[in-house]
């Protein structure tokens, strides 16, 4: 199994963003007659007289308001009538405990007293209990959950973390129960889960960012330092939104474009979640991330 290693991760945070063309979506602006990028777009040769560079959404400009709220209900229908996309098809998993009874690294005493106690007390994961139990440690839990999720085990120290959170909103990192590392070559990104891989979320991920993304298994206790070391001041500033209808939604997410002006824009689904996520300028060191994206989520209330 591969482990994530030193490397460039031992580098300042901010050294860690790399941006490729594709990534950024970066537009030099409309050429002297402008095609603007909504389909539906009827201003044709007045797109002339248009002083208007910006905003890029999904790598096309638009020439009005009303161009990029026509694209945002086409982008916002595309997430929300694509719902099994990305979502990995429903997999048998071996549970936990007979995995590591398999194995030979529990006997099948402690694992019924650890099953036994987690049915009386109806709280924590049955390898918690076999760990206070004295059945087994952390290290072995978490090497059955790689098992069980067939992914890798991410062996990485809280300080080599640092600077890959704002690449995930806050409450997706809460939510899913996920970090997004770097690897050492600077071109995959990882996406290191406390308990249980989420792929959609990995899918997402991989959309918004354009770059490859991988799943693995953080050690519980080096993700808890991890976030427990950092605060919201550490993550991207997050704007949330509720909406009554697609059309609502549409409004509210082109409504944002259209005030930031980015020079990219992408929108993806995260389960009951629209992620829209803004370049406001290209990158320039020391610039804190925050300076140049921001992050919109929106969830449509039924």
């Amino acid at each position: 199994m591969p482990l994530l290693s030193g490397g460039s991760l031992n580098e300042p945070a901010v050294r860690e963003l790399s941006f490729s063309s594709a990534a950024l979506d970066v537009a030099k602006g409309p050429p002297l007659i402008g095609h603007c990028s909504n389909p539906g777009c009827r201003t044709s040769w007045l797109q002339l007289f248009r002083q208007r560079t910006r905003p890029i959404f999904e790598a096309g400009w638009t020439c009005s308001r009303e161009c990029t709220q026509a694209k945002l209900r086409l982008a916002v229908r595309r997430e929300l009538d694509g719902r099994v996309q990305g979502q990995e098809t429903h997999r048998h998993r071996i549970p936990l405990g007979l995995l590591m009874l398999e194995k030979g690294w529990i006997s099948s005493q402690q694992l019924r007293r650890a099953v036994e106690t987690q049915r009386r007390s109806g709280v924590l994961r049955i390898g918690e209990w076999l760990i206070r139990q004295g059945a087994t440690d952390e290290a072995l839990v978490t090497r059955a959950l790689g098992l069980q999720w067939g992914c890798p085990v991410l062996s990485l120290s809280s300080g080599r973390l640092a600077g890959r959170h704002q690449l995930l909103p806050r409450l997706f990192v809460d939510a899913f129960g996920a970090l997004p590392l770097q690897g050492s070559s600077g071109r995959i990104l990882y996406l290191g889960f406390e308990q249980s891989v989420d792929p959609a979320l990995a899918f997402s991920v991989q959309r918004i960012q354009c770059a490859r993304v991988e799943c693995g298994i953080l050690q519980s206790s080096k993700f808890k330092d991890v976030l427990g070391s950092t605060n919201n001041q550490s993550f991207n500033s997050v704007q949330l939104a509720e909406a009554t209808s697609e059309f609502a939604a549409a409004h509210i997410l082109a409504k944002s474009i259209e005030r930031a002006h980015p020079i990219s824009s992408r929108l993806v689904r995260v389960h009951e979640w629209l992620w829209l996520r803004m370049v406001l300028k290209s990158p320039a060191l020391p610039e804190p991330m925050d300076a140049y994206t921001s992050d919109v989520l929106c969830r449509i209330r039924v």
